[in-house]
């Protein structure tokens, strides 16, 4: 009677904790939506990755180059947030760009050439395998005098209670420790603790991908899909940097990451007290943006699609789709005559490693079953890793949500730390324009074209029903990483 009492305590105990932790208040400052501010000299940017037709590939990448060009400018200030911050790759590749280290090489030339520069970098534990590793890159950015912080994850809610649960009683409390490592490390490098194994099924992130530098005497930004790793640098990308007052408010969104995860933010309100104030009350005219992180990128997604009605467009590309409140919202966008285009990575190579294809063939096959019109990107290895929708009405006018959240309950429903931008733009914008080209360009040039940017949906089918329901059930759950 004693034993099954314990048991029973124990099991009451475990369900309890996930449940509390999949509902519990979220920390101050996430989810947040900031107010339409003007867009102010924006730059697209894109990394498009083109296969030729003698076999070879074309990297036409950007977005690192502004990023490394805003940093060896900076005087004052620089931010950096960033999931993927290493030098992990396939193994025996050639051909990938250095990232982690061109990023850390920059942020310490800067330090050295300026030493009262103010320089912080906030990444995610998955970069020390929860602390079961070291990072060279972070050891020596913090060797160089700048502020490293791992982004503390637990106050966030969970995504897998069927495991957080379980490893919040039993495992959080062990810590964790980059020394006696025994386990080969799935990230490469040193061996890793057990420890880092049963973190890892929590599946949360700090996914955002963004900078803040000062640049002259305003202050510079840029909000993108792309991270700072080898493994990752043939991937295709977009992004954005932008001046204004909307830089204040992603350093807003930015100081709740720094107070969720202990650190003193007083230089952060300093430097959003420094960049000039909206002029008055009133709502930004003409051309804006909008930062939106977590469950407000949701809402932003939702209210795009849901505004488009006969004659309208919605373009989306994107690297995962899965979250069900979207999927339908495009199917009833396309029910109400608008013309909908869904771009998809096919989910079949992650770094060297075959994939299944869930979750997109599983939502392509439903999107086709409702005619809506799905191509995959041609990749060779590579992912299509952006996070575009386009929205157009039949005046030209559009919107545009970029940044670093695929749309996955993960993503959207406040269990990542995600952050984008909502761009409401004229016809006549150029930032409009040259995303409806980087569209247009992987959608028309399919088979027969030179090169081949995308392929028609029958190259990646897969109308299975088990597969479907393991979407949902994945989806559902938690159990994925997407």
């Amino acid at each position: 009677m004693t034993v099954k009492f314990v048991i029973a305590a124990l099991l009451l105990l475990v369900a309890g904790t996930g449940l509390y932790h999949t509902l519990k208040p979220l920390p101050d400052g996430i989810s947040y939506s900031g107010p339409l501010a003007p867009l102010v000299n924006p730059t697209l940017l894109t990394d498009v990755t083109v296969h030729q037709a003698d076999g070879s590939t074309r990297l036409e990448h950007t977005i690192f180059d502004e990023a490394l060009r805003q940093i060896a400018n900076a005087e004052r200030f620089i931010l950096v947030d960033m999931f993927l911050f290493n030098d992990s790759k396939p193994e025996g590749a050639s051909g990938y760009r250095p990232l982690a280290r061109q990023l850390t090489e920059a942020l310490i030339q800067r330090k050295q050439a300026l030493p009262d520069i103010h320089i912080v970098v906030i990444s995610d534990p998955i970069n020390t395998f929860y602390g079961g590793t070291r990072s060279p890159w972070f050891e020596a950015l913090s060797e160089a005098g700048i502020s490293v912080v791992e982004t503390n994850l637990t106050r966030l809610r969970d995504s897998n209670p069927a495991w957080s649960g379980l490893w919040r009683v039993c495992c959080q409390w062990l810590g964790n420790s980059p020394d006696g490592g025994w386990l080969p490390n799935a990230l490469q490098g040193q061996p890793v603790t057990l420890r880092s194994y049963l973190a890892l099924p929590n599946f949360k992130a700090n996914h955002r991908k963004l900078m803040v530098t000062d640049d002259g005497d305003a202050m510079r930004a840029l909000v993108t899909s792309a991270n700072p790793h080898d493994g990752s640098s043939r991937h295709s990308n977009i992004g954005l940097s932008f001046s204004g007052p909307a830089v204040a408010d992603l350093l807003a969104s930015e100081r709740a990451v720094l107070e969720m995860s202990g650190i003193d933010t007083a230089l952060i309100s300093r430097t959003i007290a420094d960049i000039p104030a909206r002029a008055g009350a009133a709502p930004a005219m003409g051309d804006t943006v909008q930062v939106v992180t977590e469950s407000a990128i949701l809402s932003s997604a939702l209210g795009m699609i849901a505004s488009a009605g006969a004659g309208d467009r919605v373009d989306l590309a994107v690297f995962y789709l899965s979250h069900r409140q979207v999927v339908q919202a495009l199917i009833q966008a396309h029910q109400r005559k608008a013309r909908v285009r869904i771009l998809l990575d096919a989910n079949n190579d992650a770094f060297g490693h075959e994939k299944n294809g869930i979750p997109n063939r599983q939502v392509a096959a439903e999107l086709t079953r409702a005619g809506i019109p799905v191509r995959w990107c041609n990749t060779r290895g590579e992912q299509c890793h952006s996070k575009l929708l386009i929205t157009r009405d039949s005046s030209g006018n559009a919107e545009i949500l970029l940044g670093s959240a695929n749309l996955t309950r993960r993503n959207l429903d406040d269990l990542n730390l995600e952050t984008n931008i909502h761009l409401r733009l004229s016809a006549s914008s150029a930032v409009a324009t040259e995303a409806i080209v980087f569209f247009e360009r992987q959608w028309q040039q399919g088979p027969g074209s030179t090169p081949v940017m995308s392929q028609p949906y029958e190259i990646w089918a897969d109308g299975s029903g088990l597969k479907y329901w393991r979407y949902r059930l994945m989806e559902a759950t938690g159990l994925s990483t997407f």
